[in-house]
């Protein structure tokens, strides 16, 4: 008969403490800073640490507090300027600006490839499926093209590769600079 009203007396105690931090957590609770949610919702979510933060939560935070909105790289241009839209600040270049501007993803040349799994470890998105001692590949779809997969291979079997151009990736190219005043204008003609 005692157990049984050792278990009684636990259950009621386990009880008065859960209804106790039920209430402490809705009376106590912690809003999160509205301006925060907005700049992680513009980040595009890749985790992939290029910006010098370990993801964009943290990077999201660092900009509210008043870090540069211009480091980084997936998000491309078009991020830096929906960032200084939302905060009124002024647009400045990429500060980590890759060598290329085309997109690139990654690709495992799998006959070298020993399954070492450091890749799949590396890879902020999950973009890479494989198992232990056996062969890996990227899925293009997925990849982001941070480059974070490369260096961990111990093997040298991943490159970097540029994205294929088709009709929902082609974009116009950029305007030539106008030229220098006092510069000459060179026209050529086509017969």
């Amino acid at each position: 008969m005692s157990t049984f009203v050792a278990v009684i007396l636990l259950v009621i105690v386990a009880a008065v403490f859960g209804a106790l931090l039920g209430y402490a957590a809705i009376r106590f609770k912690v809003e999160s800073d509205p301006i925060v949610e907005q700049i992680d919702n513009i980040l595009p979510q890749t985790q992939c640490g290029q910006c010098g933060y370990p993801g964009c939560r943290p990077y999201a935070e660092a900009i509210a507090n008043g870090d540069e909105i211009n480091k980084c790289p997936p998000g491309g241009e078009a991020g830096v300027k929906a960032l200084a839209d939302l905060l009124g600040r002024e647009i400045k270049p990429l500060e980590n600006e890759p060598e290329s501007t085309q997109a690139t993803v990654a690709v495992i040349r799998e006959d070298e490839c020993i399954g070492c799994t450091k890749c799949i470890q590396a890879c902020p998105v999950d973009a890479i499926v494989g198992a232990a001692k056996h062969m890996h590949t990227v899925i293009a779809s997925e990849c982001t093209g941070c480059d974070l997969c490369v260096p961990p291979c111990p093997v040298d079997c991943i490159d970097m590769v540029p994205v294929a151009q088709d009709a929902t990736s082609w974009q116009w190219p950029s305007p030539a600079q106008s030229p220098k005043s006092g510069a000459a204008i060179a026209v050529v003609e086509v017969s």
